[in-house]
Protein backbone atom coordinates (compact mmCIF):
# COMPACT_ATOMS: atom_id res chain seq x y z
CA UNK A 1 0.00 0.00 0.00
CA UNK A 2 1.65 3.12 -0.63
CA UNK A 3 -1.48 5.61 -0.56
CA UNK A 4 -2.04 7.74 2.28
CA UNK A 5 -5.25 5.91 3.60
CA UNK A 6 -3.75 2.68 3.21
CA UNK A 7 -0.94 3.37 5.14
CA UNK A 8 -2.61 5.28 7.67
CA UNK A 9 -5.14 1.56 8.03
CA UNK A 10 -1.91 -0.37 8.00
CA UNK A 11 -0.08 1.88 11.18
CA UNK A 12 -3.68 0.77 13.13
CA UNK A 13 -2.51 -2.88 13.21
CA UNK A 14 -0.36 -3.40 15.63
CA UNK A 15 -0.72 -6.93 16.41
CA UNK A 16 0.52 -8.25 12.55
CA UNK A 17 3.62 -8.32 10.87
CA UNK A 18 4.19 -4.89 8.58
CA UNK A 19 6.71 -5.36 5.27
CA UNK A 20 8.32 -2.15 4.38
CA UNK A 21 7.84 -2.22 0.15
CA UNK A 22 10.41 0.04 -2.22
CA UNK A 23 8.86 0.89 -5.30
CA UNK A 24 11.68 0.82 -7.57
CA UNK A 25 9.94 2.20 -10.85
CA UNK A 26 7.83 5.26 -8.64
CA UNK A 27 10.89 5.74 -6.27
CA UNK A 28 8.48 5.81 -3.20
CA UNK A 29 7.89 3.60 -0.32
CA UNK A 30 4.78 1.66 1.27
CA UNK A 31 3.86 -1.09 3.57
CA UNK A 32 2.22 -4.32 3.01
CA UNK A 33 0.41 -5.84 5.69
CA UNK A 34 0.81 -9.55 7.18
CA UNK A 35 2.69 -12.40 5.55
CA UNK A 36 6.16 -12.01 3.47
CA UNK A 37 4.74 -10.39 -0.02
CA UNK A 38 5.97 -12.03 -3.01
CA UNK A 39 8.29 -9.15 -4.51
CA UNK A 40 7.60 -7.83 -8.48
CA UNK A 41 10.00 -6.81 -10.84
CA UNK A 42 9.16 -2.70 -9.63
CA UNK A 43 9.02 -3.65 -6.05
CA UNK A 44 11.57 -4.30 -3.37
CA UNK A 45 11.07 -5.49 0.50
CA UNK A 46 13.59 -2.97 2.27
CA UNK A 47 12.28 -3.78 6.00
CA UNK A 48 10.02 -5.91 8.07
CA UNK A 49 8.96 -4.78 11.54
CA UNK A 50 7.27 -7.31 13.88
CA UNK A 51 4.23 -7.15 15.83
CA UNK A 52 3.84 -4.74 18.66
CA UNK A 53 1.38 -4.96 21.36
CA UNK A 54 0.77 -2.36 24.33
CA UNK A 55 2.33 -5.36 26.81
CA UNK A 56 5.72 -4.65 25.16
CA UNK A 57 5.92 -0.94 25.43
CA UNK A 58 7.55 -0.31 28.63
CA UNK A 59 10.05 -2.73 30.40
CA UNK A 60 9.40 -6.37 30.57
CA UNK A 61 11.21 -6.51 33.88
CA UNK A 62 8.35 -4.15 35.68
CA UNK A 63 5.74 -6.77 34.48
CA UNK A 64 7.56 -9.59 35.99
CA UNK A 65 8.13 -8.17 39.20
CA UNK A 66 4.81 -6.78 39.95
CA UNK A 67 2.55 -9.80 38.00
CA UNK A 68 0.96 -7.40 35.89
CA UNK A 69 0.82 -7.50 32.21
CA UNK A 70 0.68 -3.96 31.06
CA UNK A 71 3.29 -1.48 32.56
CA UNK A 72 0.69 0.99 33.30
CA UNK A 73 0.07 1.82 36.69
CA UNK A 74 -2.82 4.26 38.48
CA UNK A 75 -1.93 7.07 41.38
CA UNK A 76 -2.63 6.98 44.35
CA UNK A 77 -4.95 9.87 44.13
CA UNK A 78 -5.55 11.51 47.92
CA UNK A 79 -8.30 11.32 50.29
CA UNK A 80 -9.26 8.43 49.27
CA UNK A 81 -10.15 9.67 45.21
CA UNK A 82 -8.04 6.93 44.09
CA UNK A 83 -11.05 4.31 46.03
CA UNK A 84 -10.32 0.58 46.15
CA UNK A 85 -12.86 -0.20 43.57
CA UNK A 86 -10.37 1.63 41.57
CA UNK A 87 -7.42 -0.49 42.41
CA UNK A 88 -9.50 -3.88 42.69
CA UNK A 89 -10.23 -3.12 38.74
CA UNK A 90 -6.90 -2.49 37.98
CA UNK A 91 -5.89 -5.21 39.46
CA UNK A 92 -8.10 -7.41 37.82
CA UNK A 93 -7.61 -6.43 34.54
CA UNK A 94 -3.61 -7.05 35.37
CA UNK A 95 -2.20 -3.80 35.83
CA UNK A 96 -1.39 -2.10 39.46
CA UNK A 97 -3.02 0.75 41.14
CA UNK A 98 -2.76 2.47 44.44
CA UNK A 99 -5.06 3.49 46.88
CA UNK A 100 -5.32 7.40 47.79
CA UNK A 101 -4.57 7.01 51.94
CA UNK A 102 -3.34 10.89 51.91
CA UNK A 103 -5.58 12.77 54.04
CA UNK A 104 -7.28 10.04 55.37
CA UNK A 105 -7.37 8.71 59.24
CA UNK A 106 -5.55 5.02 60.11
CA UNK A 107 -9.06 3.31 60.45
CA UNK A 108 -9.65 4.31 56.68
CA UNK A 109 -6.66 3.10 55.72
CA UNK A 110 -6.92 -0.04 57.26
CA UNK A 111 -11.03 -0.84 55.92
CA UNK A 112 -9.14 -0.19 52.79
CA UNK A 113 -6.45 -2.34 53.25
CA UNK A 114 -9.36 -4.91 54.21
CA UNK A 115 -10.97 -4.54 51.33
CA UNK A 116 -8.58 -4.92 49.08
CA UNK A 117 -6.99 -7.90 50.74
CA UNK A 118 -10.33 -9.42 50.16
CA UNK A 119 -11.58 -8.10 47.22
CA UNK A 120 -8.46 -9.16 45.21
CA UNK A 121 -6.99 -12.09 47.05
CA UNK A 122 -3.92 -13.46 46.62
CA UNK A 123 -2.97 -10.85 43.63
CA UNK A 124 -0.27 -9.08 44.70
CA UNK A 125 -0.59 -6.28 42.03
CA UNK A 126 -1.97 -3.10 44.52
CA UNK A 127 -0.71 -0.77 46.90
CA UNK A 128 -1.61 1.96 49.11
CA UNK A 129 -0.39 5.39 49.35
CA UNK A 130 2.35 6.51 52.13
CA UNK A 131 2.48 10.17 51.54
CA UNK A 132 5.18 12.40 53.46
CA UNK A 133 3.74 14.20 56.73
CA UNK A 134 6.53 16.56 57.97
CA UNK A 135 3.80 18.17 60.14
CA UNK A 136 2.96 15.31 61.76
CA UNK A 137 5.88 12.57 61.30
CA UNK A 138 4.65 10.27 64.54
CA UNK A 139 1.29 9.86 61.83
CA UNK A 140 3.40 9.29 59.27
CA UNK A 141 4.96 6.09 61.26
CA UNK A 142 2.05 4.74 61.98
CA UNK A 143 0.07 4.72 58.66
CA UNK A 144 3.75 2.99 58.04
CA UNK A 145 3.58 1.05 61.08
CA UNK A 146 -0.01 -0.12 59.67
CA UNK A 147 1.15 -1.32 56.48
CA UNK A 148 4.02 -2.86 56.94
CA UNK A 149 1.87 -4.93 60.13
CA UNK A 150 -0.49 -5.90 57.15
CA UNK A 151 2.00 -6.73 54.46
CA UNK A 152 0.80 -4.24 51.93
CA UNK A 153 2.49 -5.74 48.82
CA UNK A 154 3.27 -2.50 47.31
CA UNK A 155 3.58 0.94 48.50
CA UNK A 156 4.00 4.06 47.02
CA UNK A 157 6.03 7.16 48.78
CA UNK A 158 4.91 10.20 47.58
CA UNK A 159 5.56 14.01 48.35
CA UNK A 160 8.79 13.05 50.30
CA UNK A 161 11.55 15.76 50.73
CA UNK A 162 14.19 13.26 51.92
CA UNK A 163 13.95 9.31 53.37
CA UNK A 164 12.37 9.34 57.01
CA UNK A 165 12.62 6.01 59.49
CA UNK A 166 8.87 5.02 57.96
CA UNK A 167 9.70 5.18 54.57
CA UNK A 168 13.29 3.19 55.35
CA UNK A 169 11.24 1.00 57.68
CA UNK A 170 8.75 -0.28 54.37
CA UNK A 171 11.66 -0.33 52.34
CA UNK A 172 13.30 -2.92 54.34
CA UNK A 173 10.59 -4.78 56.26
CA UNK A 174 10.20 -8.59 55.08
CA UNK A 175 14.04 -8.42 53.37
CA UNK A 176 15.33 -12.06 53.01
CA UNK A 177 18.14 -13.62 50.53
CA UNK A 178 16.95 -16.79 49.17
CA UNK A 179 18.99 -19.84 48.48
CA UNK A 180 21.22 -18.38 45.58
CA UNK A 181 21.77 -15.40 47.66
CA UNK A 182 19.93 -12.56 45.46
CA UNK A 183 17.82 -10.68 47.43
CA UNK A 184 13.50 -10.52 47.48
CA UNK A 185 11.60 -8.03 48.95
CA UNK A 186 7.94 -8.61 50.74
CA UNK A 187 7.39 -5.15 50.02
CA UNK A 188 7.94 -2.96 46.85
CA UNK A 189 8.21 0.71 47.59
CA UNK A 190 7.51 3.20 44.86
CA UNK A 191 8.81 6.38 45.20
CA UNK A 192 7.50 9.23 43.30
CA UNK A 193 10.34 12.05 42.75
CA UNK A 194 10.87 15.63 40.93
CA UNK A 195 14.57 16.37 41.89
CA UNK A 196 17.74 14.40 41.39
CA UNK A 197 18.71 14.91 44.73
CA UNK A 198 15.67 13.04 45.96
CA UNK A 199 15.92 10.40 43.30
CA UNK A 200 19.58 9.99 44.46
CA UNK A 201 18.65 8.81 48.05
CA UNK A 202 15.88 6.74 47.10
CA UNK A 203 17.90 4.84 44.44
CA UNK A 204 20.65 4.37 46.99
CA UNK A 205 20.97 1.66 50.08
CA UNK A 206 19.33 2.96 52.88
CA UNK A 207 21.78 5.22 55.26
CA UNK A 208 23.24 3.69 58.30
CA UNK A 209 21.73 5.83 60.56
CA UNK A 210 18.42 5.04 59.87
CA UNK A 211 18.82 1.28 59.97
CA UNK A 212 20.64 1.40 63.22
CA UNK A 213 17.62 3.04 64.61
CA UNK A 214 15.17 1.02 63.92
CA UNK A 215 16.92 -2.47 64.65
CA UNK A 216 17.11 -0.36 67.75
CA UNK A 217 13.71 -0.09 67.67
CA UNK A 218 12.82 -3.72 67.48
CA UNK A 219 11.05 -2.43 63.99
CA UNK A 220 14.23 -4.44 61.83
CA UNK A 221 15.85 -7.12 62.40
CA UNK A 222 20.05 -7.27 62.07
CA UNK A 223 19.46 -9.20 58.93
CA UNK A 224 16.81 -7.00 57.54
CA UNK A 225 19.18 -3.97 57.89
CA UNK A 226 22.28 -5.81 56.81
CA UNK A 227 20.48 -6.89 53.40
CA UNK A 228 18.74 -3.35 52.96
CA UNK A 229 22.60 -1.90 52.56
CA UNK A 230 22.60 -4.12 49.66
CA UNK A 231 19.93 -2.68 47.67
CA UNK A 232 18.13 0.79 46.78
CA UNK A 233 15.28 1.97 49.10
CA UNK A 234 12.94 1.98 46.04
CA UNK A 235 13.56 -0.15 42.82
CA UNK A 236 10.61 1.33 41.21
CA UNK A 237 11.33 5.33 40.86
CA UNK A 238 8.54 7.21 39.21
CA UNK A 239 9.39 10.92 37.51
CA UNK A 240 6.68 12.80 38.30
CA UNK A 241 6.96 15.96 35.87
CA UNK A 242 3.68 18.45 35.25
CA UNK A 243 1.17 16.44 37.53
CA UNK A 244 -2.00 17.31 39.38
CA UNK A 245 -1.22 17.73 43.60
CA UNK A 246 1.92 18.28 44.73
CA UNK A 247 4.46 19.04 41.90
CA UNK A 248 7.75 20.85 40.86
CA UNK A 249 5.56 21.34 37.24
CA UNK A 250 8.90 19.75 35.99
CA UNK A 251 9.28 18.83 31.83
CA UNK A 252 9.45 15.48 31.74
CA UNK A 253 11.85 15.57 28.68
CA UNK A 254 14.05 17.22 30.55
CA UNK A 255 13.82 15.13 34.07
CA UNK A 256 13.12 11.71 32.82
CA UNK A 257 17.13 11.34 30.91
CA UNK A 258 18.85 13.09 33.92
CA UNK A 259 17.38 10.26 36.06
CA UNK A 260 18.01 7.22 34.06
CA UNK A 261 21.51 8.81 33.35
CA UNK A 262 21.83 9.08 37.44
CA UNK A 263 20.07 5.31 38.03
CA UNK A 264 22.78 4.05 35.51
CA UNK A 265 25.79 5.67 37.62
CA UNK A 266 24.58 4.52 40.79
CA UNK A 267 23.78 0.78 39.82
CA UNK A 268 27.31 0.92 38.76
CA UNK A 269 28.61 2.74 42.00
CA UNK A 270 26.49 0.01 44.50
CA UNK A 271 26.84 -3.30 41.63
CA UNK A 272 23.38 -3.70 42.27
CA UNK A 273 22.59 -6.74 40.37
CA UNK A 274 18.76 -6.01 39.40
CA UNK A 275 18.24 -3.04 37.39
CA UNK A 276 16.52 0.17 39.03
CA UNK A 277 13.15 0.75 37.08
CA UNK A 278 12.40 4.33 35.88
CA UNK A 279 8.82 5.26 35.56
CA UNK A 280 6.92 8.36 33.97
CA UNK A 281 4.18 10.28 35.35
CA UNK A 282 2.79 13.86 34.75
CA UNK A 283 1.13 14.70 31.72
CA UNK A 284 0.11 11.65 30.03
CA UNK A 285 -3.41 12.40 29.78
CA UNK A 286 -3.50 11.31 25.73
CA UNK A 287 -1.69 8.17 23.80
CA UNK A 288 0.72 10.28 22.38
CA UNK A 289 1.76 11.49 25.82
CA UNK A 290 2.21 7.86 27.15
CA UNK A 291 4.43 6.98 23.64
CA UNK A 292 6.65 9.77 24.36
CA UNK A 293 7.33 8.84 27.88
CA UNK A 294 7.97 4.84 26.74
CA UNK A 295 10.22 6.46 23.96
CA UNK A 296 11.87 8.13 26.43
CA UNK A 297 12.94 4.82 28.20
CA UNK A 298 10.08 5.03 30.76
CA UNK A 299 9.56 1.53 32.00
CA UNK A 300 6.34 1.93 33.15
CA UNK A 301 3.55 5.02 33.22
CA UNK A 302 1.74 6.20 36.01
CA UNK A 303 -1.74 8.20 35.36
CA UNK A 304 -3.51 10.59 38.23
CA UNK A 305 -5.66 13.51 36.60
CA UNK A 306 -7.21 11.80 34.43
CA UNK A 307 -8.54 8.97 36.97
CA UNK A 308 -10.68 11.37 38.17
CA UNK A 309 -13.02 10.91 35.26
CA UNK A 310 -13.57 7.80 35.93
CA UNK A 311 -16.56 6.16 37.31
CA UNK A 312 -14.37 4.51 39.90
CA UNK A 313 -12.73 7.34 41.08
CA UNK A 314 -14.19 8.91 44.52
CA UNK A 315 -15.05 12.77 43.69
CA UNK A 316 -18.91 13.74 43.00
CA UNK A 317 -20.65 14.21 39.43
CA UNK A 318 -20.43 17.86 40.28
CA UNK A 319 -16.64 17.43 40.52
CA UNK A 320 -15.69 15.96 37.74
CA UNK A 321 -18.11 17.75 35.24
CA UNK A 322 -15.88 20.13 36.17
CA UNK A 323 -13.21 18.11 35.27
CA UNK A 324 -14.87 17.41 32.01
CA UNK A 325 -14.67 21.31 30.90
CA UNK A 326 -10.82 21.52 31.85
CA UNK A 327 -8.10 22.77 28.96
CA UNK A 328 -4.69 22.84 28.86
CA UNK A 329 -4.41 25.76 30.69
CA UNK A 330 -6.87 25.14 33.38
CA UNK A 331 -4.55 24.54 35.79
CA UNK A 332 -2.78 26.38 38.57
CA UNK A 333 -0.69 26.33 41.69
CA UNK A 334 -1.93 26.40 45.28
CA UNK A 335 -0.91 26.86 48.98
CA UNK A 336 -0.84 23.03 50.18
CA UNK A 337 -2.89 21.50 53.21
CA UNK A 338 -0.13 19.51 54.51
CA UNK A 339 2.54 21.27 53.88
CA UNK A 340 0.94 25.04 54.55
CA UNK A 341 3.59 26.83 56.73
CA UNK A 342 6.40 25.68 54.33
CA UNK A 343 5.08 27.57 51.20
CA UNK A 344 4.54 24.05 49.49
CA UNK A 345 2.02 24.35 46.71
CA UNK A 346 0.52 21.44 44.35
CA UNK A 347 -1.88 22.00 40.88
CA UNK A 348 -5.16 22.16 40.92
CA UNK A 349 -7.88 22.96 38.61
CA UNK A 350 -8.26 26.73 38.07
CA UNK A 351 -11.24 27.01 36.15
CA UNK A 352 -15.01 27.43 37.72
CA UNK A 353 -13.53 27.20 41.25
CA UNK A 354 -11.53 30.02 43.40
CA UNK A 355 -9.91 27.93 45.71
CA UNK A 356 -6.40 28.73 44.33
CA UNK A 357 -6.42 32.54 45.43
CA UNK A 358 -8.78 32.39 48.14
CA UNK A 359 -6.02 29.93 49.33
CA UNK A 360 -3.35 32.06 48.60
CA UNK A 361 -5.07 34.97 50.41
CA UNK A 362 -4.93 33.07 53.65
CA UNK A 363 -1.21 32.35 53.19
CA UNK A 364 -0.28 35.87 52.41
CA UNK A 365 -2.05 36.99 55.35
CA UNK A 366 -0.48 34.18 57.75
CA UNK A 367 3.04 35.36 56.58
CA UNK A 368 2.15 38.92 56.94
CA UNK A 369 0.82 38.81 60.69
CA UNK A 370 1.93 36.81 63.92
CA UNK A 371 -1.63 36.00 65.03
CA UNK A 372 -5.30 35.82 64.28
CA UNK A 373 -5.59 38.50 66.45
CA UNK A 374 -3.06 40.47 65.05
CA UNK A 375 -5.09 40.55 61.74
CA UNK A 376 -6.97 43.84 60.83
CA UNK A 377 -10.49 44.31 61.17
CA UNK A 378 -11.07 44.73 57.45
CA UNK A 379 -9.56 41.79 56.15
CA UNK A 380 -10.63 39.88 59.02
CA UNK A 381 -14.23 40.36 57.96
CA UNK A 382 -13.51 39.55 54.89
CA UNK A 383 -12.06 36.54 55.61
CA UNK A 384 -15.03 35.55 57.65
CA UNK A 385 -17.72 36.55 54.63
CA UNK A 386 -15.70 35.36 51.76
CA UNK A 387 -13.85 32.66 52.39
CA UNK A 388 -14.40 30.71 55.84
CA UNK A 389 -18.56 31.66 55.49
CA UNK A 390 -18.43 31.84 59.43
CA UNK A 391 -16.87 33.44 61.98
CA UNK A 392 -12.84 32.68 63.05
CA UNK A 393 -14.07 31.97 66.53
CA UNK A 394 -16.33 29.14 65.26
CA UNK A 395 -13.68 28.11 62.67
CA UNK A 396 -11.19 27.53 65.53
CA UNK A 397 -13.88 25.44 67.79
CA UNK A 398 -14.15 23.24 64.67
CA UNK A 399 -10.52 22.52 64.61
CA UNK A 400 -9.64 22.42 67.79
CA UNK A 401 -11.90 19.11 67.79
CA UNK A 402 -10.66 17.93 64.83
CA UNK A 403 -6.92 17.85 66.43
CA UNK A 404 -8.16 17.07 69.87
CA UNK A 405 -8.79 13.47 68.18
CA UNK A 406 -6.38 13.25 65.76
CA UNK A 407 -3.07 14.76 67.45
CA UNK A 408 -3.50 16.69 70.89
CA UNK A 409 -0.29 17.65 70.59
CA UNK A 410 -0.71 20.36 68.07
CA UNK A 411 -3.47 21.55 70.12
CA UNK A 412 -1.20 22.54 73.04
CA UNK A 413 1.32 23.82 70.51
CA UNK A 414 -1.41 26.33 69.17
CA UNK A 415 -2.06 26.96 72.96
CA UNK A 416 1.97 28.02 73.25
CA UNK A 417 2.33 29.58 69.59
CA UNK A 418 -0.38 31.96 68.06
CA UNK A 419 1.11 31.61 64.86
CA UNK A 420 0.62 27.93 65.04
CA UNK A 421 -3.11 28.46 65.83
CA UNK A 422 -3.26 30.42 62.36
CA UNK A 423 -2.19 28.13 60.56
CA UNK A 424 -4.34 25.54 61.80
CA UNK A 425 -7.12 27.28 61.42
CA UNK A 426 -6.71 28.28 57.51
CA UNK A 427 -5.65 24.67 57.16
CA UNK A 428 -9.36 24.10 57.84
CA UNK A 429 -9.91 26.10 55.14
CA UNK A 430 -7.63 23.72 52.90
CA UNK A 431 -8.40 20.57 54.25
CA UNK A 432 -12.37 21.21 53.60
CA UNK A 433 -12.34 22.61 50.31
CA UNK A 434 -11.08 18.76 49.22
CA UNK A 435 -13.47 17.40 51.10
CA UNK A 436 -16.47 19.79 49.48
CA UNK A 437 -15.08 18.62 46.02
CA UNK A 438 -15.49 14.74 46.31
CA UNK A 439 -18.71 15.65 48.17
CA UNK A 440 -20.35 17.28 45.84
CA UNK A 441 -21.23 19.99 48.26
CA UNK A 442 -22.07 22.64 45.91
CA UNK A 443 -23.10 25.24 47.90
CA UNK A 444 -19.97 25.35 48.72
CA UNK A 445 -18.82 24.92 44.09
CA UNK A 446 -16.22 28.30 43.73
CA UNK A 447 -14.32 26.57 47.02
CA UNK A 448 -13.39 22.97 45.23
CA UNK A 449 -10.06 22.07 45.61
CA UNK A 450 -9.70 19.56 42.93
CA UNK A 451 -5.96 18.67 41.99
CA UNK A 452 -5.42 18.58 38.66
CA UNK A 453 -2.67 19.10 35.77
CA UNK A 454 -2.69 19.98 32.16
CA UNK A 455 -3.05 15.92 31.66
CA UNK A 456 -6.79 16.53 32.23
CA UNK A 457 -7.07 18.94 29.26
CA UNK A 458 -5.04 16.74 26.89
CA UNK A 459 -7.74 13.82 27.84
CA UNK A 460 -10.52 16.06 27.06
CA UNK A 461 -9.34 16.98 23.89
CA UNK A 462 -8.39 13.67 23.02
CA UNK A 463 -11.68 12.58 23.68
CA UNK A 464 -13.80 14.61 22.57
CA UNK A 465 -16.63 12.87 20.33
CA UNK A 466 -15.65 9.75 21.38
CA UNK A 467 -17.19 6.54 23.59
CA UNK A 468 -15.22 7.94 26.04
CA UNK A 469 -16.55 11.50 25.78
CA UNK A 470 -19.83 9.92 27.74
CA UNK A 471 -19.19 9.87 31.45
CA UNK A 472 -20.92 6.72 32.11
CA UNK A 473 -17.66 5.00 29.77
CA UNK A 474 -14.88 6.08 31.41
CA UNK A 475 -14.09 3.39 33.55
CA UNK A 476 -10.36 3.44 34.82
CA UNK A 477 -9.98 0.30 32.86
CA UNK A 478 -10.89 1.69 29.16
CA UNK A 479 -8.89 4.84 29.99
CA UNK A 480 -5.86 2.64 30.51
CA UNK A 481 -6.69 0.76 28.33
CA UNK A 482 -7.11 3.34 25.27
CA UNK A 483 -4.22 5.20 26.41
CA UNK A 484 -2.12 1.93 25.83
CA UNK A 485 -3.49 1.27 22.67
CA UNK A 486 -3.03 4.24 21.09
CA UNK A 487 0.28 5.15 22.65
CA UNK A 488 0.88 1.40 20.64
CA UNK A 489 -0.52 2.91 17.30
CA UNK A 490 1.77 5.98 17.82
CA UNK A 491 4.63 4.17 18.04
CA UNK A 492 4.06 2.19 15.20
CA UNK A 493 3.63 5.27 13.51
CA UNK A 494 7.12 6.59 14.26
CA UNK A 495 8.47 3.63 13.81
CA UNK A 496 7.16 3.37 10.11
CA UNK A 497 8.21 7.24 9.62
CA UNK A 498 12.01 6.23 10.92
CA UNK A 499 11.80 3.56 8.07
CA UNK A 500 11.59 6.45 4.95
CA UNK A 501 7.40 5.61 4.75
CA UNK A 502 5.69 9.24 4.36
CA UNK A 503 3.60 7.86 6.99
CA UNK A 504 0.10 10.52 6.86
CA UNK A 505 -0.45 12.73 9.89
CA UNK A 506 -3.79 10.72 10.29
CA UNK A 507 -1.98 7.93 11.90
CA UNK A 508 -0.53 9.61 14.36
CA UNK A 509 -4.14 9.89 16.13
CA UNK A 510 -6.02 7.03 17.83
CA UNK A 511 -9.70 7.50 18.62
CA UNK A 512 -10.98 5.84 21.73
CA UNK A 513 -13.25 2.91 20.85
CA UNK A 514 -14.26 0.16 23.67
CA UNK A 515 -11.71 -2.12 24.00
CA UNK A 516 -11.56 -5.47 25.63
Amino acid sequence: MFSPEGIAGVVAKVREPIHIVADTSAGCVGVALGGRPVPGDRQEIIGLLPPLYPEWLGGRSFCAAHRTRFPYVAGEMANGIATTRMVAELARAEMLGFFGAAGLDLACVERAVDELAGQVGGGSNWGVNLIHSPREPQFEERVADLLVRREVPRISASAFMGLTLAVVRCAASGLRADHSGQIERRTQLFAKVSRLEIAERFMSPAPAELLDVLVARGQLTQAEARLAARVPVAEDVTVEADSGGHTDNRPLVALLPAVLALRDQLTHRYGYTRPIRVGAAGGLGAPDGVAAAFALGAAYVVTGSVNQASVEAGLSEDAKSMLAQADLADVTMAPAADMFEMGVRLQVLRRGTLFASRAAQLYEIYRSHPSLERIPAEIRGKVERDILRAPLDEIWSETAGFWQRRDPAELAKAERDPKHRMALLFRWYLGKSSRWAIDGEVSRRADYQIWCGPAMGAFNRWTAGSFLAKPANRSVVQIARNLLEGAAVITRAHQLRTCGVPVPAAAFTFVPRPLA
